[in-house]
């Protein structure tokens, strides 16, 4: 929504979190005169119900559309109809933090003036009119940012994608399909860049008239970026370019081979030169909680990944990890499908296993259903992180790995995953 639309009108800000605090400044000072108010959920059961005394609300993501009586719109919306430059819009269940800082810092080596954004952390609202014609904002976009979606990046990335968020978006089918909308109003000068290794993902294409490039860790693609052999590469109609070495890429397991070709293609598509692309591969370790080192205390290694919400994403860490003795899993419940990491975990890998209710009951649950009693690893229930790192450090053999890798959401006991992490770091460096 173009910044004049919002002239003459009474405008309601729905979400006082970083979205609408950044939505407010902006449209304060862009509309100095304008009638514009902020109300939020914590104010109470009722904070809705003057709504129609507004001409159009700015709806915050995780606010239900549903209770928006009035037209609304998005800060994400609102950024993207009027900032300069040029979007890379980045989207999936898992990968889509890694992927977003790998890309920013790639077009930053390139010299380009670059930004970041979005669900990392901080409303591209905030640096809007920082923007010139040659600036580039490399956005991390949730599902519910995209579910009121009108406006689509010019470089627009599809990750993996599993069920997520299912407490909100209900469906899967409804899930899907909010992650699609980063596609669904480019233009045939647009770029789409989609995983092939996740049917939800290489099916998106349907709904782009953008210039397709695909990326794999398990097959060659036409024109984007896979894993072949011992090395990543871009394929652009039928010519083929080494991007790097997989061992010289710093970040830890398979799974990111996948961030590092949607990051790489994005890039190149952006005009970053290989040589760049490779020197940030081989010098980016992760993001904090996400299968971050913390220490080696008693012999034993403790790693961070509470940024694992989902099971897949805790498969993955284990599989980067084989050393991991001890899991350290569960969380909130928001309904997840844990019989994959239950099959997974019949591999005999784990050990010990330290679980949080809820979803830590559902888990054990999984797992009785398919592995023997005598396979099973030891179960200990615990409902703080000052139990789970003393028994897991009791229990794991030393040379081994205790793993904190939930498959679930943190809220309930911790506020957010960023407070389970630093508990965990903080649990780990007294021991």
């Amino acid at each position: 929504m173009k910044l004049e639309e919002f002239k003459n009108k009474k405008i309601l800000i729905v979400g006082n979190g970083v979205e609408g605090q950044a939505a407010f400044k902006y449209l304060k000072k862009s509309l100095p005169n304008s009638v514009i108010d902020v109300v939020d959920q914590k104010d109470g059961d009722d904070y809705l119900s003057s709504q129609e005394k507004y001409d159009i609300a700015v709806k915050s993501p995780g606010v239900k559309a549903e209770l928006i009586k009035i037209p609304y719109t998005t800060a994400t919306n609102i950024f993207l109809a009027n900032a300069k430059g040029k979007v890379i819009g980045i989207t999936g269940t898992k990968g889509k933090s890694t992927t977003t800082t790998l890309i920013y810092k790639m077009l930053k080596r390139q010299g380009l003036d670059a930004y970041l954004g979005g669900n990392i952390g901080q409303s591209p609202l905030d640096f809007i009119n920082n923007l010139n014609d040659n600036s580039w904002t490399v956005l991390e976009m949730s599902s519910y940012q995209l579910s009121d979606f009108k406006i689509s990046p010019h470089i627009a990335v599809i990750l993996m994608i599993t069920s997520e968020h299912l407490d909100y978006h209900k469906t899967q089918k409804a899930y899907v399909d909010a992650k699609r909308n980063i596609l669904r109003f480019q233009r045939e000068s647009d770029f789409a860049i989609i995983n092939k290794d996740y049917p939800a993902s290489h099916e998106s294409d349907i709904h782009t008239i953008g210039q397709v490039f695909r990326i794999s860790r398990e097959r060659e693609v036409g024109n984007g970026c896979f894993v072949e052999g011992e090395f990543v590469w871009y394929n652009r109609e039928g010519q083929k370019e080494k991007i790097i070495e997989i061992e010289k890429i710093k970040l830890l397991g398979k799974h990111n081979l996948e961030n590092a070709c949607a990051a790489s293609c994005a890039a190149i598509l952006a005009g970053v030169s290989i040589n760049n692309i490779a020197k940030v591969l081989e010098e980016f370790g992760g993001l904090e909680h996400r299968l971050e080192f913390v220490g080696e205390k008693k012999g034993v290694m403790f790693y961070n990944d509470s940024l694992a919400t989902v099971p897949e994403a805790a498969i993955e860490a284990m599989k980067a990890l084989p050393d991991t003795e001890t899991l350290i899993a569960g969380g909130f419940d928001r309904g997840l499908d844990y019989s994959g990491l239950a099959q997974y975990l019949n591999s005999g890998q784990i050990k010990n296993l330290i679980l949080f209710p809820p979803t830590g009951e559902r888990i054990w649950n999984e797992i009785i259903k398919v592995m023997p009693e005598s396979n099973r690893p030891e179960k200990v229930d615990v409902k703080t992180m000052e139990q789970a790192v003393r028994i897991a450090t009791a229990e794991t053999t030393p040379g081994k790995i205790v793993l904190l890798s939930p498959a679930s959401a943190s809220f309930g006991i911790f506020k957010d995953y960023k407070d389970r992490g630093n508990q965990f770091k903080e649990e780990v460096a007294k021991l």
